[in-house]
């Protein structure tokens, strides 16, 4: 606990003893109690926000670069349509004037 031995911890309780008397003590130990209580609820809680915007940002992550390959994907397959609409309209005109030749 806090890094303090079990031989420190009893000379501070003996010493708070002495200092505080027998009278004081379960009150302050009670009060002492609740405060670290209080910090540890206060310290998790901290912690759980901190995770919960770390996971927020991997989350935000991940989305920017699902969207960024979705749509650069949609893009080559748009520029795929687009050449493939290109070709089929140089070959319907080349097969125009191919036409209009055989009919002239």
């Amino acid at each position: 606990m806090f890094g303090i031995g079990s031989s420190e911890f009893l000379v501070i309780l003996i010493v708070a003893f002495l200092v505080i008397g027998p009278s004081h003590l379960p009150k302050i130990a009670k009060t002492l109690g609740k405060a670290m209580g209080e910090f540890r609820r206060v310290s998790t809680e901290f912690q759980r926000t901190l995770n919960l915007e770390a996971e927020k940002e991997e989350h935000e992550g991940r989305k920017r670069q699902a969207e960024k390959e979705f749509f650069s994907q949609e893009t080559q397959t748009g520029k795929s349509a687009e050449d493939q609409t290109d070709v089929e309209k140089a070959v319907e005109a080349s097969s125009r004037a191919a036409h209009s030749k055989e009919d002239a």
